[in-house]
């Protein structure tokens, strides 16, 4: 039977409570309801966490482990930082000594060095907009969506919702039409992006078509860390096509 997961964390003079896996998905599903037990273990298995073992062999976390797995999920959701970068910085947390006071490493923010860019902070598995709410919500006009979907550079969910995707899109065509660029000039950016879907689902679609619950969750995390670094590729190379255009 699984000891049951204490609402607080114990007291330096009682032992620490320790929780199954499920009671600590429902300690972090409020915050990050895309979590589920395969990505837990996915994290387990990259020595993000270190559960205990009872000598049946199931898992059993301490608050410790809670706190790790929140600024993991943390980093991936609001910075899309890859796990690299997360794995090294719980190092520095690890190593800041023993004391159960210390607070978590700080988030790196990334920037125009060459990190990882930042994520847009919005609830992918939340949106789900009408046509309005889209416009309402990202500024785009009516007839620059019209064309955007024309040219499939934004296309709707069946039977019309619009996903956290089609915001992230909206938003920054609507950015962009500020400056003047209209949708018929981002058909290139549709047939670029195209052109590296299907070069990156060679590299995850042997692990995705696994049964393995571990490997489709390595294949997600796969996908997620392709299009970091795809980013960071991406506004290089933009920012040295600029300097002549700059006098840099």
């Amino acid at each position: 039977m699984n000891e049951p997961a204490a609402s607080t964390p114990s007291g330096a003079a009682r032992a620490p409570a320790l929780m199954s896996i499920g009671e600590v998905l429902a300690q972090l599903r409020p915050e990050f309801p895309d979590v589920t037990i395969s990505k837990l273990r996915f994290l387990e298995a990259e020595g993000l966490v270190e559960p205990q073992r009872t000598p049946a062999g199931y898992r059993k976390y301490g608050w410790d482990d809670v706190a790790r797995l929140r600024f993991v999920l943390t980093a991936q959701r609001d910075q899309y930082l890859p796990l690299r970068v997360i794995r090294e910085q719980l190092a520095q947390w690890d190593g800041s000594g023993p004391s159960p006071g210390r607070g978590r490493p700080n988030l790196v923010a990334v920037g125009p060095g060459g990190e990882v860019p930042g994520r847009e902070p919005v609830e992918s598995s939340e949106v789900r907009l009408d046509r309005a709410g889209l416009i309402a919500r990202s500024g785009v006009e009516e007839s620059t969506l019209a064309e955007l979907e024309r040219l499939g550079v934004l296309v709707p969910d069946p039977p019309g919702w619009y996903d956290a995707d089609a915001l992230i899109i909206a938003s920054a065509v609507a950015g962009l039409a500020a400056y003047g660029l209209e949708p018929r000039h981002l058909r290139a950016y549709r047939s670029a992006a195209d052109r590296e879907v299907g070069l990156f689902a060679q590299l995850v679609a042997p692990l995705a078509r696994q049964s393995d619950p571990a490997a489709r969750a390595r294949a997600a995390e796969t996908a997620r860390e392709l299009v970091a670094l795809s980013q960071r590729l991406h506004a290089a190379l933009l920012r040295v096509g600029l300097r002549s255009t700059l006098g840099r």
